[in-house]
């Protein structure tokens, strides 16, 4: 019974190993950025229907690399780490490329159905709705007073740790902002394809747990083969 029930975990394991990581309540696009920080990497997820003129334009900022040399400005524990506009923000200078975006501004697209919680993407802006340009935050915590007042157009997807890392830097306060003392830099971002790194140790592990469960129900036939000869 015991090796039976090794083999069914092993067919369970080689089933999981190919799942996606964690539940998403929406339909994310299929790229995926990577913001190499001072503090660790972090990969982001834009939600394809919810916000989609907020996810476009920021996912566009990040493919011409609008986002490199920026920085986390407010670190908030328990609430938000939001990046600079990327027109100020960044050390190096913007070119024609970058440029010819980086002042664009998005409407706001605040739907009931998306809540701000650990981990959501939420768009900046000033007082018009309407206002928001390239700063957004990673909310750090459930933050319900913000829903429906800004857009929230993807979430974190990994990098839960360079988050902890962030929230455990030396801060100082400047009126309502919370700022770490020293920057926390964007060093360099880049747009990948969900999954591309992981398809091939997916079929690695489909096969190593595949071949696992074979030999273990051929060790149980011939077990039951010793103990019940003739059957």
């Amino acid at each position: 019974m015991r090796l039976r029930a090794a083999a069914r975990l092993a067919a369970l394991l080689a089933l999981v190993a190919c799942l996606p990581f964690g539940a998403h309540a929406q339909e994310l696009l299929d790229e995926r950025v990577v913001l190499q920080t001072t503090k660790g990497n972090i990969e982001l997820a834009f939600y394809k229907d919810v916000a989609p003129v907020t996810s476009r334009h920021i996912l566009e900022l990040f493919r011409r690399g609008a986002y490199d040399t920026n920085h986390f400005f407010r670190v908030d524990k328990g609430f938000v780490a939001q990046v600079a506009d990327v027109v100020g923000g960044r050390r190096a200078p913007l070119d024609a490329f970058q440029e010819e975006i980086a002042r664009d501004t998005v409407p706001g697209e605040f739907q009931p159905t998306v809540v701000h919680r650990r981990g959501t993407l939420s768009m900046g802006r000033y007082d018009d709705p309407d206002s928001g340009t390239s700063s957004f935050s990673i909310l750090l915590g459930n933050a319900p007073h913000l829903d429906n007042k800004y857009t929230v157009f993807g979430e974190m997807v990994a990098g839960d740790e360079t988050l902890r890392e962030m929230e455990n830097a030396e801060t100082r306060r400047e009126g309502i902002f919370v700022m770490p003392r020293d920057r926390i830099e964007i060093i360099s971002t880049y747009v990948k394809r969900a999954g591309a790194a992981k398809d091939a140790d997916c079929v690695k592990a489909l096969e190593d747990a595949t071949h696992r469960a074979d030999g273990l129900a051929m060790e149980l036939a011939e077990i039951r083969q010793r103990r019940l000869p003739g059957r």
